[in-house]
């Protein structure tokens, strides 16, 4: 989440005008996230988020997201429920850029996981999957292995103003992670972005998923690599460091519900080092490319250097979960 197209109270009374959601008091823009506008809206009794979509989301693959996310919340996860304007669509024009509104999911995003909470999450993760399995819904993983080098010709050499070396880093991981990637595993719809911002919390008992605007149909294990980039390395002055007992928690709760096959632990490190790579080459091109005067907190993509070389280091399921 992020501002960068604004937002006025002629537009808010436009909205009020085509959606039954009642007198909107309040709306405040959200800092977090890279992706898209966002906007809390706020009336008498309920919260919404308003979404305007910027830079990757294409228009094509939103009927995807918000029909994903309708037949979520009758599966009964927890995540925004696209709200239907006064025509039934989940899709409105705002400032001249698609948007649309969602429910509010209650709870917040934690500061610092525990393990304990790394066990919520993959049971939570196992249920979504299985839920997933049963939508008969298709959008392919527009960050894919095979979209890795179109991101690498656009960055370019300019990586050399955030480290010297990090070009041939990148290039060189993305040849050796093309020969190893893995072939017909269990696969199915994907949040894709589980990160702590985008998983909430209530109580200290998970609550609901956000941000599914990256959701596509992969690898079911790719989604835990993701997650084990995201969430189970504790920073230590400015050091990101892996987290084996938050690792095995998450394979713990996940594999309660839904068990891993052999292939998929053997494909789980090159998983990790795609998933590592996938971030750092996202994180480059947004961190060279975000427009100045936009509202948001860049995220370093150092930090991705890091966590790729920690699993160039690894070799099997053992370092992940033993």
């Amino acid at each position: 989440m992020a501002v960068y197209t604004r937002v006025n109270s002629k537009d808010i009374n436009y909205i009020e005008k085509n959606y039954n959601i009642g007198k909107i008091k309040s709306f405040i823009g959200i800092k977090k996230g890279i992706e898209n506008t966002n906007y809390l809206l706020k009336t008498k009794n309920k919260r919404f988020i308003l979404t305007l979509f910027e830079k990757r989301v294409q228009k094509k693959d939103l009927p995807f997201f918000m029909n994903l996310m309708d037949k979520l919340n009758k599966h009964k996860i927890n995540c925004p429920k696209p709200q239907r304007n006064k025509k039934g669509s989940f899709i409105i024009k705002i400032k001249n850029k698609t948007a649309s509104i969602v429910s509010f999911v209650e709870g917040k995003d934690k500061l610092k996981l525990s393990p304990k909470n790394c066990y919520e999450i993959g049971k939570s993760i196992a249920k979504l999957h299985n839920a997933s399995k049963k939508i008969k819904l298709y959008r392919k993983n527009s960050l894919s292995l095979k979209e890795w080098p179109k991101i690498l010709n656009k960055i370019g050499n300019k990586s050399k103003i955030i480290n010297p070396n990090l070009n041939s880093l990148m290039k060189n991981s993305f040849l050796e992670i093309k020969n190893k990637w893995p072939k017909n595993l269990s696969s199915g719809i994907i949040h894709a972005d589980l990160f702590i911002d985008n998983i909430f919390f209530k109580k200290n008992t998970l609550s609901g998923y956000i941000d599914f605007y990256f959701a596509c149909n992969d690898f079911l294990m790719y989604e835990i690599a993701i997650c084990i980039n995201a969430l189970c390395f504790d920073k230590k002055n400015n050091k990101f460091i892996f987290n084996k007992k938050k690792s095995k928690n998450l394979i713990r709760g996940y594999t309660k519900i839904r068990s891993f096959s052999v292939k998929e632990k053997k494909s789980l490190n090159i998983l990790c080092r795609g998933a590592a790579l996938r971030y750092l080459l996202t994180r480059t091109y947004d961190y060279l490319n975000t427009p100045k005067n936009a509202i948001i907190k860049i995220k370093n993509p150092k930090e991705y250097i890091q966590k790729l070389k920690v699993h160039n280091k690894f070799s099997n399921f053992k370092n992940y979960y033993n």
